[in-house]
């Protein structure tokens, strides 16, 4: 990549605005309430980021959090995994605007994967959706309060199969999913960004 093509990517992460610059305008709408501030991205990649490590964003809506965590941590792999393939369009979209590598953008339901291979975690309350009937992304996927406290627990239980040593990442979450054994090692943003770790 040439210095000024290097210049116009890092330009994209001064700030949100900027950021939400590679998307639509009907996703940028969306950016304060659904999407990872790049401070806060920053700050969970900090975290998460050991070298070689294969980090998973359980719900990646258009991407930003993959983006800019692989922007910060080059030397690690950040996968996305999300159910709505518009989504998953965009934010294949937005990485090849961005000429970021280490990113993996997946269609599907978390669930069908298998937890164990990756490393660690980061999860934006992304089940919200389905005990909130005001402030949905749109009506590509189901809702419902018992698919909320399924997927909950489906989560708590891949994180309890998980060896010592797993990061997590929560942010504005009810810490639901996060089981014994997991200690909380540092919060920030008045205790809606969370470090975790499995001792």
């Amino acid at each position: 990549m040439s210095e000024y093509a290097q210049a116009s990517v890092s330009n994209f992460f001064k700030s949100d605005i900027n950021f939400n610059d590679v998307y639509p305008l009907n996703i940028r709408r969306l950016s304060i309430r659904h999407w990872t501030p790049i401070h806060i991205a920053k700050l969970a990649a900090g975290f998460l980021a050991d070298e070689g490590s294969k980090i998973l964003d359980v719900g990646s809506g258009v991407g930003k959090f993959c983006l800019a965590g692989a922007y910060y941590a080059p030397d690690v792999q950040f996968f996305g995994v999300e159910q709505r393939e518009s989504l998953v369009r965009r934010a294949v979209w937005a990485q090849r605007t961005l000429a970021i590598e280490n990113v993996s953008f997946i269609h599907g339901n978390f669930t069908q994967l298998n937890l164990k291979e990756f490393n660690h975690f980061y999860f934006y309350n992304s089940f919200y959706e389905n005990i909130d009937d005001i402030d949905r992304i749109d009506d590509e996927i189901d809702y419902s309060e018992a698919l909320y406290e399924y997927y909950v627990r489906y989560l708590y239980n891949g994180f309890q199969q998980m060896p010592k040593g797993t990061k997590i990442v929560t942010y504005h979450s009810f810490q639901q999913e996060i089981p014994k054994g997991y200690e909380m090692v540092e919060s920030h943003q008045n205790g809606d960004l969370i470090f975790w770790v499995k001792k």
